[in-house]
C-alpha cells in the first residue's frame, strides 16, 4: 500500500494514511463526531507523539490504557472524545494482534470476495456496517483492493463518483462535494424527524 490520499488535507498525515494500513483503519475509526480532516490527521498525531514513523498494532495494544488516553488528550486532542477513542484504538489493535498478527493489511490481503471483506471489516472493534462499507469503498476506489463484488458489498458508497464519503475524497473539490452531501443527508433526516 503506497498511494497518495487526501483525506486529512495535510501532506504528512495523508502520506502516512497512504502507506500504512493501520493508520488508514485508525483514521476511519476516528471518523465520527469530528470533521473528517481532523479524524484522518489523528494517526499522524498519534505516531508523532509515540516518536514513531508509523503506527504499530503490537505497541499500541500493549500501551498502558491511562497513558495512551493521556497521549490522545494532549493539546490539541486527537478527537473530541480522546479517552473513549484511545480505548477503541487499543481494542482495534488488540483484535488485529490476536487475529491478524498485528498486520492490518491482512484484513483484506488476498480476500477474493467483497462480502467476505465486508464481514471481516464489520468484525473489527468500532466498525459497524456503515463504517465497514465506507472503508471497503475506500479500499476499492483509492487503494486498489477490489475483490469480486466489492462495489455491491460497499452499497451506495461503492458507486462511482457518488461523493458520499471519505472514499470519494481526492482533493479539496471532492471534499466540498462530500461535505455538501453529508449536510443534505443531515437536513433530510432532521426534516423527516419533524414530519
Amino acid at each position: 500500500m503506497d498511494v497518495t490520499l487526501h483525506l486529512a488535507q495535510d501532506a504528512e498525515a495523508d502520506e502516512l494514511l497512504g502507506r500504512s494500513p493501520l493508520a488508514a483503519l485508525v483514521g476511519m475509526l476516528l471518523d465520527q463526531q469530528v470533521p473528517m480532516e481532523w479524524a484522518f490527521k489523528g494517526p499522524r498525531t498519534i505516531a508523532d507523539r509515540l516518536g514513531a514513523n508509523d503506527l504499530d498494532a503490537h505497541e499500541i495494544a500493549a500501551q498502558d490504557p491511562e497513558a495512551f488516553a493521556a497521549l490522545l488528550s494532549e493539546k490539541p486532542a486527537v478527537h473530541r472524545y480522546p479517552g473513549s477513542m484511545a480505548k477503541r484504538i487499543q481494542q482495534l489493535c488488540q483484535y488485529l494482534v490476536e487475529h491478524y498478527d498485528g498486520e492490518a493489511e491482512l484484513v483484506w490481503k488476498g480476500v477474493e470476495d467483497g462480502r467476505e471483506l465486508l464481514r471481516r471489516l464489520q468484525e473489527l472493534p468500532g466498525f459497524g456496517k456503515q463504517k465497514a462499507q465506507i472503508f471497503l469503498a475506500l479500499l476499492g476506489k483509492q487503494l486498489g483492493v477490489q475483490p469480486e463484488g466489492w462495489r455491491e458489498a460497499a452499497g451506495t458508497y461503492g458507486e462511482p463518483k457518488s461523493f458520499r464519503s471519505v472514499a470519494d475524497i481526492t482533493g479539496p473539490e471532492s471534499l466540498t462535494k462530500v461535505r455538501a452531501h453529508k449536510q443534505e443527508m443531515k437536513a433530510a433526516a432532521k426534516a423527516a424527524k419533524k414530519a
